[in-house]
């Protein structure tokens, strides 16, 4: 029975339909056991908090896109999916739940807070994994992976012991960035810097036994209780007679030694550092380097504690007010400059955060990053694009110890035991009984966690089955390729890379692709207080995932960033009603003898077809194979849209209509888009899968395979595409002389013998397309004739009856005065300085394009009174 499509498409009638019956059949899971070669892709596990955003959906399109190609070309696939604890955010989760019921995770203890953080997983978390299925995402969800699952844990501690015993974790005092309102250390990806503005200090410090005195600006004058010195730069002649002396600090009268270091910028400020090891990072080094006393005034939530003197117990913003008035009571305070600077704030409640000095956990980086260097440079690891390696680069050179330690309770706990008796520092792949040093019972666990990217580091092999030898690890290890975006190509990738090198002494994947932003239509960055996010749900319950998909990908270019629109949703939203239109009517043509192509009664037009289909399917694999996803893209979009329904189609309906090789055309058609279908379906999974399904009658498009077979008809796709040319020359006089549609015209043709031939055998195509009564061979110029010249003939299109010179030339005439008007009320805007300066930058952009149209369209508008006017 003849299989049809309904009239209209309605994504939701078969897009969650579809995925379940994906799921039931097990399409998407990956058999270790396997002959195949093996493809893989870890996801990069997103919070277990997290829901849906475009930075997810345009990064699981685009391993959507890998996975699926790769499925269809034959290879064993693993698209390993999970979430990750993210230990600060699930936290304060839980703590605003409990706030709603008086509580506090203290009241609790940490046991049973533990236990809600479990609780509220189960119930709450990871919502996004059904908004990823939603989007399509063909992972292997049977293997779903959490960093906090018993195999996750047990890596985490394996790497944990293993790096103590050899002596790169360590313990020790660091500066490190802090948290007042969370009470913990953050990475330095947890911290979001924003401009502010803000204010420089100009502070006198008294010169020991002398009336001089030292001026010094700073952002921070709470800081200036743990000030332990002064800096200056070696070569800065203003200060060179004070290196060795002391100044005094205002307020607390504390001594303090005048250093001589080349890191002091001479520019900035006056060119003397206040120097506070205990709260910058900058001067933790310096103090570390003269061997300063790191005096901390601050306590966990950032009020000044006992080394404030008597701003002791004052929040640390009210202290800097105090400390300032009281600097000016006593002429301390020279001035106050407005200052904007960076400031650095807790990525999840947005507090101030405070460089601290404190007690954590470290890795020694050098060590690891050397082999990671290295994999990169020998071309073991790929970074595509290849800007990106240069920024690896710099970051790998310049590492600093990692700070791996948390001050919150949800997380893999920091596996050592402190003797309470010796101090002995107890680290083993199990939990002591007793201390290994002096046999004591009285052991105290750590209280910390370890950072959230400590278990995220280990996550290729880890969620593998490491440190048990797997078949899964055998088979899938290293990995294909890994999609990330660039924020994390530091925080995450170079660290996956180190300890890949490092437990499973390989690379954890070969090619890294990362991907750009995607930004608002105007090129802003999305955010809620902005107004300006898109949300992909909504999005996919308007337009399908098929043609939201579709839309990233396109505009998924390697370095640019994505402007997004929803009008771009709506136009690739077109493109699926125009696959769903094409093969619904070739479905409703199509009957039960339509098998086989007659390769040898093959007319020119279906040569051309097989032709472009081959060259389709093989451009689209390369762009796939180098990441140019938008590339990728466009090809498709092109072929399916122009190429195959814009001409072919069209050339074949009058086969169809009378009867004319009419089997053969449809074989073709059917097979070009059961083969268009294929190489769709890594961008549309859905509507792909839904028409391959009726078109073939086959169980699923999901395993392809991918179009391979070779087609090349060099000579007939040339003819075809010359008949083309022809058909648009025609068209595009039609549409300069504002030719009505319906109104057949005469043309004249003056070419060579050969190029005759074929006009004369695809006439009636060439007719029928470009709405023509009459063809006719000329060897001589045909007066007030619309001219087209190409290389391989010359059209004439007698004007003479068809239209009205002279209305037709006092139309476009008041068309120009529009466009005039335009550019005069465009060039003034844009030649204003003041509005230039005020209005929105989208908004002048907006007026540049209109200006820049009106123009074009002007000059299209003269060029066609001109060939009018030479007509007359």
């Amino acid at each position: 029975m003849k299989e049809e499509l309904p009239i209209r498409i309605d994504p939701a009638d078969f897009e969650e339909k579809l995925y379940n019956e994906w799921l039931e059949k097990k399409y998407f899971h990956a058999n270790e056991n396997s002959d195949k070669p093996p493809y893989s892709i870890v996801i990069p596990p997103p919070n277990v908090t997290g829901s849906l955003h475009m930075g997810h959906a345009l990064n699981n399109t685009l391993q959507d896109i890998l996975i699926r190609y790769h499925r269809m070309k034959g290879f064993e696939v693993l698209w390993l999916p999970g979430t990750d604890h993210a230990g600060i955010a699930t936290q304060n989760v839980v703590e605003r739940m409990l706030a709603q019921e008086g509580l506090s995770r203290h009241d609790l203890g940490r046991e049973k807070f533990i236990e809600r953080v479990w609780q509220w997983r189960e119930e709450s978390g990871g919502q996004i994994i059904n908004q990823l299925k939603r989007l399509g995402a063909s992972c292997d969800w049977n293997r779903e992976r959490f960093t906090m699952d018993e195999g996750l844990s047990n890596a985490v501690r394996t790497v944990f012991v293993t790096l103590y015993k050899e002596g790169l974790i360590y313990r020790s005092n660091y500066i490190i960035n802090w948290c007042p309102r969370c009470h913990t250390a953050l990475s330095d990806l947890e911290v979001e810097h924003e401009d502010k503005e803000g204010a420089l200090y100009y502070i006198y410090y008294p010169i020991e036994n002398s009336d001089e005195k030292l001026l010094i600006a700073t952002t921070r004058p709470e800081t200036m209780l743990g000030d332990t010195a002064v800096a200056v730069n070696p070569n800065d002649e203003r200060y060179k007679h004070l290196i060795g002396k002391y100044a005094i600090l205002p307020i607390l009268n504390r001594r303090l030694p005048i250093i001589a270091d080349e890191y002091v910028d001479m520019e900035f400020g006056t060119g003397a550092l206040k120097v506070t090891p205990a709260h910058d990072p900058n001067d933790f080094e310096l103090g570390k380097k003269y061997g300063l006393e790191e005096i901390n005034v601050m306590d966990d939530s950032g009020i000044i504690n006992e080394n404030g003197g008597k701003y002791k117990g004052l929040d640390r913003f009210e202290a800097r007010k105090q400390i300032v008035e009281e600097l000016k009571n006593l002429g301390y305070l020279e001035k106050i400059e407005k200052h904007d600077h960076s400031v650095g704030h807790c990525y999840r409640c947005k507090t101030v955060v405070e460089p601290r000095i404190s007690m954590q956990w470290f890795v020694k980086i050098k060590p690891l990053a050397e082999k990671a260097i290295e994999a990169v440079e020998q071309g073991k690891i790929k970074i595509f694009p290849e800007m990106w390696t240069k920024t690896y680069f710099e970051w790998m050179y310049n590492i600093r110890d990692w700070c791996i330690s948390r001050q919150i309770w949800w997380g893999h706990r920091i596996p050592a035991w402190y003797c309470e008796k010796c101090g002995h520092i107890n680290v083993d792949f199990k939990d002591p009984e007793k201390c290994e040093k002096c046999g004591s019972t009285e052991l105290t666990q750590e209280t910390d966690v370890l950072d959230t990217w400590f278990s995220s580091a280990l996550w290729p092999f880890s969620t593998m089955g490491w440190p048990e030898k797997t078949k899964t690890l055998e088979k899938f290890y290293p990995t294909s390729c890994l999609v990330t975006g660039f924020d994390i190509l530091f925080f995450w990738v170079a660290r996956m890379i180190m300890m890949g090198l490092k437990f499973m002494n390989d690379v954890p994947f070969y090619h890294v692709y990362i991907h750009a932003l995607v930004r608002d239509q105007y090129g802003q960055k999305m955010s809620k207080s902005k107004g300006n996010v898109i949300d992909p749900l909504i999005m996919i319950e308007k337009y399908g995932a098929d043609a939201f998909r579709f839309t990233l990908a396109a505009f998924a270019a390697q370095g640019r960033d994505i402007k997004l629109s929803e009008d771009r949703i709506v136009g690739y939203k077109n493109f699926v009603n125009k696959i769903w239109n094409a093969s619904r009517f070739l479905m409703m043509n199509l009957d039960e003898n339509i098998s086989e192509i007659d390769f040898d009664n093959l007319e020119m037009e279906d040569k051309w077809i097989l032709h472009n289909l081959y060259q389709t399917a093989k451009n689209v694999e390369k762009f796939i194979k180098s990441y140019d996803f938008n590339e990728a893209a466009n090809e498709i979009y092109q072929f399916f849209w122009h190429i195959f329904c814009d001409w072919y189609i069209e050339f074949i309906k009058h086969r169809i209509y009378n009867n004319i090789n009419k089997t053969n055309a449809l074989a073709v058609a059917k097979y070009t888009l059961e083969e268009s279908l294929k190489i769709l379906h890594p961008f549309m999974p859905f509507i792909t899968e839904f028409i391959y399904k009726k078109l073939s009658g086959k169980e699923t498009i999901n395993f392809g395979p991918y179009p391979e077979k070779e087609f090349l008809f060099d000579a007939d796709y040339k003819n075809i595409e010359k008949v083309i040319t022809l058909i648009s020359n025609v068209r595009t006089v039609r549409g300069e002389y504002n030719i009505p549609p319906a109104k057949n015209i005469n043309i004249f043709i003056k070419t060579s013998d050969e190029m005759k031939s074929l006009i004369e055998q695809k006439s009636d195509i060439i007719k029928k397309l470009a709405k023509i009564e009459n063809i006719n061979f000329t060897d001589k110029e045909i007066e007030k004739s619309a001219v087209q010249i190409e290389k391989d003939f010359t059209v004439f299109v007698p004007l003479e009856g068809l239209i009205d010179f002279e209305a037709e030339i006092k139309r476009l005439e008041k068309e120009k005065k529009g466009y005039l008007k335009d550019i005069n009320i465009y060039g003034k805007k844009l030649n204003n300085e003041e509005y230039l300066k005020k209005a929105p930058e989208h908004i002048i952009e907006k007026d540049k394009a209109k200006y820049e149209e009106a123009k074009l369209k002007l000059e299209e508008i003269d060029k066609s009174i001109e060939r009018l006017k030479s007509l007359c």
